[in-house]
């Protein structure tokens, strides 16, 4: 029975591991890819409202992704959204720093990381969350 527990610790230790280095790659990726690009200043003009998805059993939150309007190099007035949530609404008139492609105006990333921030929590906790149920296994008493 506990070849079962550990083959089943370790699908689960493999999956978040998995999924810690994916979400760190396409971070790194998008980050060398904005590397180069110009930043400037905007203006946020309002926000979309959203839901956080509720999953793993946790409650469905209110988020907000602001909205911004920038000038690009040839005067021409840009529009975009951001892709990170705020828990609070944006306030039209603040400021963000966003990079945009010199290339192509039109696509622009805010130049926040949070998702670094939460990747750098998570995979501590998933580690000592793995090795906590690895020595639970070893003394689970079955029989």
């Amino acid at each position: 029975m506990k070849i079962v527990l550990y083959i089943i610790w370790t699908l689960f230790a493999a999956a978040a591991a998995a999924a810690c280095i994916l979400s760190l790659r396409k971070t790194k990726a998008q980050e060398r890819r904005i590397d180069g690009w110009p930043k400037v200043q905007v203006t946020v003009t309002g926000g979309r409202e959203g839901w956080t998805s509720g999953v793993g059993n946790t409650n469905r939150n209110r988020r907000y992704w602001p909205t911004y309007q920038f000038t690009g190099p040839q005067g021409v007035l840009y529009l975009g959204e951001s892709e990170v949530s705020l828990v609070e609404r944006p306030v039209p008139g603040s400021v963000l720093e966003v990079a945009y492609n010199a290339e192509n105006p039109e696509e622009s990333f805010e130049v926040a990381h949070p998702s670094k921030l939460l990747l750098g929590c998570l995979a501590p906790f998933f580690g000592l969350f793995a090795l906590a149920s690895f020595w639970f296994i070893g003394v689970f008493p079955l029989g």
